[in-house]
């Protein structure tokens, strides 16, 4: 069985996305166990912070989510230059991940900032959501609800349409 976890920078704050969240969390528990950790996201000082202030924000969260990945997990990092998936395309990374003796992956989910150098440089794959840009909060949702339809997608089971 498939251990995913996924790392997230921040809290949800709205029940909306902690009950979308949990529904998800719960389909899966199906195919894979599931766990979200979340890295607190770095202050920032001003309404228009500085490119240094940010690049400092992404090196502390980068730091805390590169604390929380196991050894030999196989890293997704969804990011804005990350390559575009499909839903089959991530059922078809899921099922790679597993022929590959890969049973322990990991996606990260960076804040409003994005993610460091150093989350991406350990990514194995970059993966970008949409060409669109969605709250981080709502990312999670859609990740979540992604990952449980590339399960339905490899197993062939009605679902995706």
């Amino acid at each position: 069985m498939y251990s995913i976890t996924v790392i997230a920078v921040g809290r949800l704050k709205d029940k909306f996305y902690d009950d979308a969240s949990a529904e998800y969390l719960k389909r899966l528990q199906a195919y894979a166990r599931v766990t979200v950790e979340e890295v607190r996201a770095a202050d920032l000082r001003s309404d228009d912070p500085s490119d240094a202030e940010i690049t400092r924000a992404l090196e502390r969260e980068g730091e805390a989510i590169l604390q929380k990945i196991p050894a030999g997990a196989a890293v997704a990092a969804l990011c804005i230059e990350g390559k575009p998936f499909s839903s089959e395309d991530l059922s078809d990374y899921l099922v790679s991940c597993g022929n590959a003796g890969k049973s322990q992956l990991v996606f990260v989910i960076g804040g409003s900032c994005g993610l460091s150098d150093a989350v991406k440089r350990r990514a194995d794959v970059r993966i970008s959501m949409s060409p669109m840009t969605f709250p981080h909060r709502l990312a999670r949702v859609m990740l979540l609800e992604q990952i449980y339809r590339g399960f339905k997608i490899a197993k062939g089971e009605k679902y995706h349409k």
